[in-house]
This record gives C-alpha cells, structure tokens and sequence, in this order.
C-alpha cells in the first residue's frame, strides 16, 4: 500500500476534501485552478488533495451524467433475480457484463440480486430477461419497469 493510499484510508477527509468533492460532483469538467478559485485555496493545494483522494480510492474517476431518455433509453427496470447452489458471485459477475446493466446488487430477503438496467424498446428489455434466465444457476427473475423515474442521480454528496 503506497503511503498515499496510507494516508487516506487512516486519516479524516477534512472540509477542504469536502469542498473539493463537491466542486467536481457538481461539474467534473472544472480545472483545478477554477475549483481553488471557488473554495478559496490554492491550485497546488486543489491538485495536492486530488491526488490523494485518487490515489486512496476515494475519487474512482471522473464522469458524465447523461439523460438516458434524450438517448432513447426510456424504459427503466428493476429486476430481482434468484441464484440456486450457492452461484451468487459468479451469476452477478456475468449479469454485469451484459449491455444495458447499469447496476447489480446482493440484496438480503426473497431475492439474492437486484438489477437496474435500460433499455430503448421493449424488444431488448426481453431479450435481456431470456438471457438473464438461460445463464446457468439463475431460478428466477422478477422484473419491474418503472413507470416514472422521481430521482435518478447517484451522486452521493459526500
């Protein structure tokens, strides 16, 4: 483990890491030197911090938030999914790498996963649940399709 990565995981993130995260869950395309400007620090400060959060996991990469609907992919769904003979790990490994699979959970209760996934037409939403339920220890799907989406961001401040 680098003593970055040491750093980070045994020390507080502190107000500035805070602001700092915040800045780019608002807009990850600012430069350092825009984001020192906005909290009142330095640029070498900003990059400093950056490369540590990084570095310790605590910022995985930088991303954009698309509308999903303005792409055509309109339909939401949700799907619960029973694994028999203790496969769990391995379904949910192959349930992630099929396209339109934006997120794949254990879940405790009746069902073992829950899928979030989207699609443009119904035609692919069932193509996606047949092949959901020929891989090899899937029992089970139960699927739901959302009918109106209230909130769908996974920013988490942090």
């Amino acid at each position: 483990m680098t003593d970055v990565r040491r750093y980070v995981l045994l020390s507080k993130i502190d107000s500035l890491d805070l602001k700092i995260l915040q800045e780019y869950l608002e807009d990850a395309r600012l430069s350092s030197r825009e984001v020192a400007r906005r909290i009142n620090t330095s640029t070498a400060t900003v990059l400093s911090r950056l490369r540590k959060l990084e570095e310790g996991g605590i910022i995985k990469g930088y991303s954009v938030v698309l509308n999903h609907e303005k792409l055509g992919y309109a339909i939401t769904v949700i799907t619960e999914v029973v694994v028999s003979k203790g496969q769990l790990l391995e379904m949910e490994k192959e349930i992630a790498k099929l396209p339109n699979t934006l997120a794949v959970y254990d879940v405790t209760g009746d069902t073992d996963a829950i899928i979030i996934s989207k699609f443009k037409t119904m035609e692919e939403l069932s193509a996606f649940t047949k092949k959901l339920l020929a891989l090899p220890y899937v029992e089970r799907t139960n699927t739901h399709v959302a009918l109106t989406s209230i909130k769908e961001d996974f920013r988490l401040e942090p």
